[in-house]
């Protein structure tokens, strides 16, 4: 399962260099409309639609980094207070739960991404699966990380 393991940082890396890229284009755009509103006197019409768009890529694509770098909520105040054993099979069953919604995210986010595959965005004309596909593409990297995560706690019970 190494290789598993060596597709899961390599996929990491690659969306933490996107991100970097979406969060400077998306401070820029920003930037620009704010300094073309307030001191040319004229708004950019499609700044607005396309930060919106970036912000969710960025939600969705920084949900996989938070959660293969182990960032995310827990309760751990409770999982320390359990034995050894107890809690590697707790985070396997974990993993297991959040591959399986992994799993519905890609479904579902498939499924309404076709939904709205006809429709239109009113200011940069793009297919609104566009924006939407992120939640297909964002599942699907959980997904392998849940399963990295799964197989790595696996070995060590």
């Amino acid at each position: 399962m190494k290789a598993l393991e060596k597709v899961s940082s390599s996929v990491n890396r690659l969306v933490e260099y996107v991100l970097f890229g979406m969060g400077f284009g998306m401070a820029v755009v920003v930037a620009a409309q704010v300094f073309s509103r307030y001191v040319l006197n004229h708004s950019i019409f499609w700044s607005e639609e396309l930060a919106r768009f970036l912000l969710v890529w960025l939600t969705f694509l920084g949900a996989g980094v938070v959660y293969r770098r182990g960032g995310h909520a827990s309760l751990e105040i409770f999982y320390v207070l359990f034995p050894l054993k107890i809690q590697k099979i707790t985070s396997i069953i974990i993993h297991l739960v959040a591959f399986i919604f992994f799993v519905v995210i890609i479904i579902y986010g498939w499924r309404f991404a076709y939904f709205v595959r006809l429709q239109i965005s009113p200011a940069l004309s793009l297919p609104k699966w566009i924006p939407h596909g992120i939640m297909p593409v964002s599942g699907a990297i959980l997904a392998l990380h849940a399963l990295n995560f799964f197989f790595k706690d696996l070995r060590k019970l």
